[in-house]
């Protein structure tokens, strides 16, 4: 059967006008609870996704700038680091130096006008990444010339350092003077030192 809408509205017109208010409000809350329903309450929910979506992916890209600002640190130290190694084994002999090193010092206590009455390098002594290289030494001297003898050591282009100090007259009243001391260098641990090395107990 056809939907009058005449037919329809001609009966609406015979109602009070009380009725006909509330058929209106009626239609009214019909349409807006449908709305509410079908529109207003999914769309609420999807908004609701949305922003939490959004919370997390801010969240997420907040700490990925984090880590990035640490990694660029982190390259910055390693790079650093990398330098700072490289200049170390630049100063420290290999192994294949060091009789030369050796050679070096007793050159240049001869170019300070010293005697050498002992030159006896001692037992290495292995530390983590490194090995120490002691060598006891006597030479008789002016005290000068026992100066720039440090100096000269000092100078080289290997790290050479003279500790345990002693010096004594030669004789009494003598202006030379007998000089004890130890000259300590160092070379980096060769791989297979390295991997033979006993571990630390923990």
């Amino acid at each position: 059967m056809a939907f009058d809408i005449n037919t329809y509205l001609g009966r609406i017109s015979k109602l009070s006008k009380v009725q006909r208010v509330l058929i209106f409000a009626g239609t009214i809350v019909l349409l807006a609870g449908l709305y509410i329903w079908f529109v207003h309450i999914p769309k609420t929910k999807e908004i609701t996704q949305l922003r939490t979506s959004i919370t997390n992916i801010e969240s997420q890209i907040a700490l990925a700038k984090i880590k990035a600002k640490n990694l660029e640190k982190l390259e910055a130290d390693y790079a650093n680091a990398q330098e700072e190694l490289q200049f170390a084994i630049k100063l420290l002999p290999t192994t294949s130096e060091i009789p030369n090193l050796l050679k070096n010092i007793t050159k240049l206590g001869n170019e300070s006008r010293l005697d050498f009455i002992l030159f006896s390098p001692k037992k290495e002594v292995p530390k983590e990444f490194y090995v120490e290289i002691p060598v006891s030494m006597e030479v008789n001297g002016g005290y000068h010339d026992v100066a720039v003898f440090f100096d000269k050591v000092g100078k080289l282009d290997r790290i050479v350092n003279v500790v345990d100090v002693a010096m004594k007259p030669v004789k009494k009243g003598s202006t030379d003077l007998h000089t004890r001391c130890t000259a300590v260098t160092y070379r980096f641990k060769e791989k297979t030192e390295t991997k033979n090395a006993p571990k630390k107990k923990k």
